[in-house]
């Protein structure tokens, strides 16, 4: 599990900001329906397609739709349970895991692609990013290689070698059919993702040509970015600038958003990237 019941995301609400959102119920190409949530963005950013931890959707990608939208970025967070569980809002007590088993990677392909659908019906001119935490960090980056015409793809302790969901090609293996660049940020510490695999993820990406940034946060934990973990607060804050800087700089139209800034240098871990 990535965040606690009472976890937020560590951004600051942009001032000012008028903000629309929604929840809403998708299709996807195979029928299935399931549970989504739109903030509109204010601006003329990109989009955003936010795929949630192993928990599906709940208050913290909510959040963060809304903390996105400020910034001028139209945001649509997702659930995941659709082919296996009720579509409407549940309590604290859901016991998510079994449903988690029950996911494919075709189940979450087909999905991700009725999101990124759902988002160009409402502006075909914004760019498409797909940003995802844990389980929806390799998500995440899955979709790059998808055929969804994605303008980059950023994963937060994403996991890039493991078969999960069922049906699914580990990510060093599909390198050769990204399309689009990588944003990937890490915890140095996290005990479930091995510094080796995270190397080998990058040389992969730099090897085949495709632009990449992989940060490691030394010292971090799996989900470090958590209102909750104050002490990893100036990690989190670099993190988010990073986010909001790759977007703006695969954003075609090349609006900046209100707080982002240049990708800076790092904080207290390492940050490798080949980028054009």
């Amino acid at each position: 599990m990535c965040f606690d019941l009472d976890s937020s995301p560590p951004v600051p609400p942009v001032g000012g900001a008028a903000i629309d959102t929604r929840r809403l119920m998708l299709t996807a190409a195979d029928g299935n329906e399931f549970a989504a949530f739109e903030a509109l963005g204010a601006g003329e950013g990109a989009s955003v397609l936010v795929l949630p931890d192993v928990r599906g959707l709940y208050s913290f990608y909510e959040e963060l739709a809304v903390r996105l939208a400020e910034e001028g970025h139209t945001a649509l967070t997702i659930d995941y349970f659709g082919r296996s569980t009720e579509t409407g809002e549940r309590g604290d007590d859901f016991d998510h895991m079994p449903h988690v088993g029950q996911c494919t990677f075709e189940g979450v392909k087909a999905d991700a692609a009725a999101g990124v659908a759902h988002l160009r019906r409402l502006d075909p001119d914004r760019p498409v990013f797909t940003l995802g935490f844990c389980f929806g960090g390799s998500n995440s980056w899955h979709q790059a290689a998808n055929s969804l015409d994605l303008a980059g793809a950023i994963g937060f302790y994403g996991h890039p070698n493991r078969v999960f969901p069922e049906g699914a090609t580990p990510l060093l293996e599909r390198v050769g059919e990204i399309e689009s660049p990588i944003l990937g940020l890490m915890g140095g510490a996290d005990p479930g993702i091995p510094l080796e695999e995270v190397d080998r993820w990058r040389d992969a990406l730099t090897a085949a040509g495709i632009a990449n940034e992989i940060v490691v946060y030394e010292g971090a934990p799996h989900s470090f970015f958590d209102r909750k973990h104050a002490e990893f607060a100036e990690e989190s804050a670099d993190a988010w600038r990073r986010v909001l800087a790759f977007i703006d700089r695969y954003s075609s139209r090349g609006f900046p958003s209100p707080t982002a800034r240049a990708h800076p240098s790092g904080v207290s871990g390492s940050a490798q990237a080949a980028l054009p």
